[in-house]
């Protein structure tokens, strides 16, 4: 810095008056920038136009950092989403725009994850899903209110940053006044100098002002120093001198600017590049010959980290809509998926695992577009809640099935295990297979328990009719005597086939009173020596064109003519007593038909019973013959009273 004795009187003529350059337009400079203070989300920024003077004092623009991309660390869980909240709450710088958006949709992902996993829990306790009232949530009140913390924080930096504009507008103008005195006063010029120089310094170091002031405030500054130098009348040395150091300073800022090019982080380059154009702006003008040269070096420079700042953007843009157009398409799978044919476990499950498939493939994709990412991320979601909403209800309604199936088998396993040590071997045999028959309607059980209680059910009832044929072990010598003389009662029917209609006719009935007298034979040669037995009777019976029903039938038609005597009461209460007795008969019947192959299926001892049950079955049809006929007859009876009354 020369004093003011050195600059006090200076040749007019070697004074050379600092000339205005050709304006830059730097609109495109001032808008590329602008773009980028907006990629980079943080708060407004302030871009100066540059006046038609020189182009290398051109404000660039007066803009702040474009901070970093965070380095947002990884959080799993909304307690950790709330200690990075808080965290930036406690710094009082209020964070990053992109930052505390992400960090609103992953509380908010965890919140609603945790609350459906209770839900779940509470439909797997047997709860239903719309009686379940979700606890509250503490950390939830505790987000909102430090969210609220950080945007009150971040609107005050807001305020404090405009003010603090105005403040810097203010100092600005105080700085132009006082350059503009000494520019006024051409005879203290050059003792001004120093005092010009601590101006220009105090001008460096105030902050930028509001966006609407930045031209005037620098075409004000522009003009007034350039009066000052004007008038100064600086000898050819000291401004080739000051030339020379501005010339040093801006080709240093140009070598930073060319090493930005080889910056892996573009986004750290570009705020470099800004801090060097303010820099840039704030160094004095260089010789005449060199401006265009250094500025354009400069530019060249900056257009470089820009393209490539551009470049980054366009790409991750490019990339988002992609992401958009993939995450879309995953929308529309699930939206497709149709519960409607979903009948078993095994189909819900198929269709559970490509939803999770599907939500995997969403994990895998990035981030949509800032501005629609949230809309699909709620479109997904919405469409994965409907499927598992209408699962959960498919399985609500299957369970409450289950359990209340699981309670009916309970009750008759718990019925057939009480029956099991009874020796009551007729009503027990009698009362188990009903309950067999029971078990039989009733629908699945829980696969879990489904084992043993069957276990336990045929385990009773095996017990009970083990035991009985243990107890039944000794009639064996008996049954075998039996068989001896059911064989010797068959040989004799088959004689008969020779002898006259009444004899045989007489002779029949008494072997069938004498075949009914024996007891049982052994079960093995039961339905065959019965099937001999049938087949001699049927033989007599056609030979002889008379059967057993018959001979029943008319005997009872025999009686009726005695009961039809005695009035038409009489005839009703006999076909009201038939009509019972045939109802029951009925019944019986069907519960053996119903037990037979239930029987087969399920005990060691099933065919003995199955075979036993059939012999049963046959006469409780030829019962149920001679019943109709009977009742047919009651009626025809009936009949004829009422027509003799006529």
């Amino acid at each position: 810095m020369m004093d003011s004795q050195e600059t006090t009187k200076v040749n007019e003529a070697e004074v050379e008056v600092m000339a205005t350059e050709t304006a830059e337009n730097v609109e495109q400079t001032a808008e590329t920038e602008a773009q980028e203070n907006q990629a980079a989300e943080e708060l407004p920024t302030e871009v100066e136009e540059t006046p038609a003077e020189e182009a290398e004092e051109a404000p660039v623009a007066e803009v702040e950092e474009t901070p970093a991309e965070p380095q947002i660390p990884l959080m799993k869980t909304k307690e950790e989403v709330l200690a990075r909240a808080q965290e930036i709450a406690e710094q009082g710088e209020g964070g990053s725009k992109q930052e505390l958006e992400l960090l609103k949709q992953l509380y908010y992902k965890y919140h609603r994850a945790d609350m459906m996993a209770a839900q779940q829990a509470w439909v797997d306790a047997g709860g239903a899903a719309e009686d379940y009232q979700p606890e509250p949530d503490p950390t939830e009140e505790q987000f909102k209110a430090t969210m609220l913390r950080i945007r009150q924080r971040r609107a005050e930096l807001q305020a404090e940053q405009e003010q603090q504009r105005a403040d810097n507008l203010q100092k600005k103008q105080d700085v132009i006044e006082k350059i503009k005195q000494l520019a006024t006063t051409p005879e203290e010029a050059g003792k001004s100098y120093d005092t010009f120089k601590e101006l220009q310094a105090e001008w460096r170091e105030i902050g930028p002002v509001p966006a609407e002031h930045v031209s005037e405030v620098w075409k004000n500054y522009q003009l007034y120093v350039e009066q000052f130098y004007d008038m100064l009348k600086l000898n050819i040395q000291f401004r080739e001198y000051d030339f020379r150091k501005n010339l040093e300073a801006k080709t240093l800022l140009c070598e930073q600017a060319e090493k930005l090019a080889e910056e892996k982080d573009v986004v750290t380059a570009i705020n470099r590049l800004q801090t060097l154009h303010q820099e840039w702006k704030e160094i004095g003008p260089v010789a005449k010959e060199l401006r265009e040269e250094i500025w354009n070096r400069f530019k060249e420079a900056s257009t470089v980290v820009r393209k490539r700042h551009q470049e980054f953007f366009e790409a991750r843009k490019a990339q988002e809509e992609e992401n958009l157009t993939k995450k879309t398409a995953l929308c529309e799978q699930v939206e497709a998926i149709s519960t409607e044919g979903l009948k078993t476990f095994a189909d819900w499950d198929a269709k559970t695992k490509e939803i999770i498939d599907l939500q995997a493939v969403w994990k895998s994709i990035g981030f949509a577009p800032q501005k629609v990412n949230t809309q699909i991320f709620e479109r997904f979601r919405a469409a994965c809640d409907k499927f598992f909403t209408e699962k959960a209800t498919y399985f609500k309604t299957v369970k409450e099935e289950l359990n209340q199936n699981l309670a009916k088998k309970k009750e008759l396993v718990e019925k057939a295990e009480a029956l099991k040590d009874s020796t009551e071997w007729k009503e027990t045999s009698d009362a188990l297979i009903e309950l067999q028959k029971q078990w039989k309607t009733i629908g699945a059980v829980p696969r879990k328990v489904s084992d043993e209680l069957w276990k336990r059910f045929v385990g009773a009832c095996d017990h009970f009719f083990e035991a009985k044929n243990q107890a039944t072990a000794g009639q064996r010598e008996e049954e075998k005597e039996n068989l001896t003389k059911k064989k010797d009662i068959i040989e004799r029917l088959r004689a008969l086939a020779e002898e006259g209609a009444e004899a045989t006719a007489q002779k029949v009935h008494e072997l069938q009173a004498e075949w009914n007298a024996v007891g049982f034979v052994p079960i093995r040669d039961k339905d065959k020596i019965y099937k001999q037995y049938r087949e001699a009777v049927d033989t007599l019976y056609k030979k002889l064109n008379l059967s057993q029903a018959e001979r029943r039938l008319s005997s009872f038609k025999t009686t009726l003519k005695v009961s039809a005597e005695a009035g038409a009461n009489t005839l009703a209460r006999e076909r009201d007593r038939l009509a019972r007795a045939y109802d029951i008969m009925k019944g019986e019947l069907q519960t053996y038909e119903n037990n037979i192959g239930f029987l087969s299926a399920s005990s060691k001892k099933g065919n003995s019973l199955v075979q036993e049950i059939e012999k049963k079955v046959e006469k409780l049809k030829d019962e149920l013959n001679l019943l109709r006929e009977k009742i047919k007859a009651v009626e025809t009876e009936m009949r004829n009273q009422n027509n003799k009354e006529d």
